[in-house]
């Protein structure tokens, strides 16, 4: 009988510590550390994009905390690593981990990435968000990048964007033919349709060609942002009509790769991070641009104004015409795009009993 218990008691001793040796490999997996790089399409210091509250450098710092130092991400500004517009080849080679960008700077290589920074016509921010987070957008965006080795993520929002600066006013839709304009995304493709000469130029080279008279005209963000580059020292003429981009959301772009080497909790952590910088960013733009108009107005000489009715319905007839065109030309696009147009009109017809009577009716 006691050898009996002697041995019951060895056995039990044996599968305890056998159970802790199994244990372990999950301890030191939960205690591993990453060390990642994320590179940026925008220049050094520039608020929202790079500093300040919901920025790429805010959620870096974010991320790092929540991880308790598990997940250190170094930040690298547009040619600090690499130059601006180079993130998506860098991340796609395994060069650098992240990126912070907006999708549609990578229209050449995959059209219908677009439709996950903004359509012209299309979503606000709320229902962005919705499409993105509660509407299938989030995993179709999965679903296109997968095949390159990468996985994106919502990061950040700037809300309705500006038409941009002219240095000239718009007064038809004739005064857009031969105009050289700076303008990203599907909106170019509009423009092109009016004869307009679009530009693809990083942020920091916006001033230096719009003051030497490289480009006519061009879009940016919104008044603080603008104001910041001094676009208003080179055209005086700001136009208000958000058509292009109702909303413009930054992509957290990842390494496939790299991204599932991360635990769950850590990935977790990066998703949470990155949805708290998407709205904290919105904020911060709406906190902000109110004061910057009215100090580019009243101390600077600019001249407000929307674009003239009959300009809004030709750019609205001309980008449908254009959306259709482009996804029929691509499976992948066609999905994208007929799965946001449908959440559109779902979101448009919720909004119209919703939002459009509180604004015209009752702000």
């Amino acid at each position: 009988m006691m050898k009996r218990r002697e041995f019951l008691k060895t056995a039990t001793a044996a599968v305890a510590g056998s159970g802790a040796v199994l244990a372990a490999p999950n301890v030191v997996r939960a205690e591993e550390t990453f060390s990642f790089k994320m590179t940026n399409a925008y220049p050094p210091n520039a608020p929202f994009y790079v500093a300040g509250p919901g920025s790429p450098t805010d959620f870096c710092k974010k991320v790092e905390v929540m991880s308790g130092g598990r997940l250190k991400i170094q930040h690298f500004a547009a040619g600090e690593l690499i130059p601006a517009l180079e993130g998506f080849d860098a991340v796609q080679a395994g060069t650098v981990e992240m990126n912070a960008a907006n999708a549609y700077f990578w229209a050449g290589k995959i059209f219908a990435a677009q439709y996950f920074t903004t359509v012209p016509f299309g979503l606000n921010f709320q229902g962005m968000n919705a499409w993105l987070y509660n509407g299938g957008g989030l995993e179709l965006w999965h679903e296109l990048y997968k095949p390159l080795g990468l996985i994106a993520f919502p990061m950040g929002n700037t809300g309705l964007q500006m038409t941009g600066w002219f240095r000239k006013p718009i007064t038809s839709v004739a005064d857009f033919n031969g105009l050289k304009m700076r303008i990203p995304g599907l909106a170019g493709k509009v423009y092109k349709e009016l004869g307009v000469d679009v530009k693809l130029l990083p942020g920091g080279e916006i001033f230096p060609a719009l003051e030497r008279g490289v480009i006519d005209a061009a879009e940016f963000v919104g008044p603080y942002q603008d104001r910041r580059l001094g676009l208003h020292n080179a055209a005086k003429y700001y136009y208000t009509t958000g058509w292009h981009e109702p909303s413009n959301a930054t992509e957290l772009l990842i390494s496939l790769k790299a991204w599932e080497k991360l635990p769950k909790d850590l990935q977790e952590i990066v998703k949470v991070a990155a949805m708290a910088c998407n709205l904290e960013s919105h904020c911060w733009s709406e906190a902000n641009n109110a004061d910057a108009l009215d100090d580019l107005v009243k101390n600077h000489g600019v001249k407000t104004d929307v674009l003239p009715k009959e300009v809004v319905a030709k750019l609205r007839s001309i980008t449908f015409e254009v959306l259709e065109a482009e996804a029929a030309k691509d499976p992948r696009t066609k999905k994208v795009h007929d799965a946001f147009m449908a959440f559109r009109e779902k979101h448009r017809s919720w909004s119209s009993i919703s939002e459009k009577p509180y604004h015209t009716d009752l702000a």
